[in-house]
């Protein structure tokens, strides 16, 4: 008996169950909150810890990044200057900026008991602005092509569409019988439009719009596409010039050659390979001679 009581307080202790058992709730799960404004964010659990309570917020960005709102009772020094606590748990903030979208979990624990959440999933609506496009003002046929859209200030993330002159083209060409020729792929989350191989048909003005449900769409200014063909006489002429100078070349090497402005190769060499060789010890001219001479006074002093 007392071996069945001990593994039954064991497991009230492991699963949280021991006269604590409770739940951490949120009246707030998915508030949105113009910039600059303020929001509530509450949080309630059903057990009477006390004293003994433990009650944290913790914040994680887009980038899964975490940090503490609140910790130990206290709000945390980032967040000190605007936000602080109302009814034990709750969080208010006097004012929300971009950076503070994300999701923010209330946890709220005891010594006794293991720790429960509640999730707060925070939007802060910020409108749109004129987004930054790259487009291309001249293609080659046949080559890729990208076209590139960013907004980096719309929250929630805004939503990217591309047009052609006045023409509205479709996320999925293939959905759209006037596009059902289309090749090009377009991503509505990120901006980017790619003709992975450009025709003539592609030629034309084209511009980027965003929007998201903070405010009014932003468009950048059209730029015009235009796609040519390979110049293939511009490559003939160059090709032809670059003999004509390569000639040009070779006809003035000879022509100084011939005039004499060249050194000959042949002087040069005369001159490189002359040999010093020394006087004689006792004067006079080539060594054969100077031998001779020398043994004769040999034969005289003898």
């Amino acid at each position: 008996m007392g071996r069945l009581v001990s593994l039954l307080l064991f497991l009230c202790a492991a699963t949280g169950l021991d006269g604590k058992s409770f739940d951490v709730t949120t009246t707030t799960p998915s508030p949105k909150v113009k910039e600059n404004e303020g929001v509530d964010m509450t949080c309630s659990f059903t057990a009477d810890f006390g004293a003994d309570a433990r009650i944290e917020w913790i914040f994680e960005d887009s980038k899964g990044s975490e940090s503490y709102v609140m910790f130990d009772k206290k709000i945390t020094e980032p967040y000190a200057d605007r936000v602080s606590i109302y009814s034990t748990t709750n969080l208010r903030f006097s004012k929300v900026t971009s950076k503070d979208n994300g999701v923010y979990y209330c946890g709220v624990s005891s010594a006794s008991s293991p720790t429960k959440k509640a999730k707060v999933v925070l939007t802060v609506l910020v409108p749109p602005s004129v987004p930054k496009c790259g487009i291309p003002q001249t293609v080659t046929t046949n080559t890729r092509a990208t076209l590139t859209c960013h907004d980096p200030n719309g929250s929630p993330p805004p939503t990217y569409s591309w047009y052609k002159g006045t023409t509205l083209l479709p996320a999925d060409p293939s959905t759209n019988v006037a596009f059902k020729n289309a090749t090009y792929k377009l991503d509505t989350k990120t901006g980017m439009l790619v003709f992975p191989s450009v025709t003539k048909m592609d030629t034309g003005e084209y511009y980027c719009e965003v929007s998201n449900e903070a405010g009014p769409s932003q468009r950048c200014k059209s730029v015009k596409m235009e796609v040519r063909d390979i110049n293939t006489g511009g490559i003939v002429a160059g090709v032809i010039f670059g003999f004509l100078l390569l000639g040009l070349l070779i006809f003035g090497l000879w022509f100084a050659n011939k005039k004499g402005y060249l050194p000959l190769k042949t002087e040069s060499n005369k001159q490189s390979s002359a040999a010093y060789r020394p006087p004689s010890l006792y004067g006079g001219g080539g060594g054969e001679e100077d031998d001779g001479d020398f043994k004769q006074k040999s034969s005289f002093v003898v």
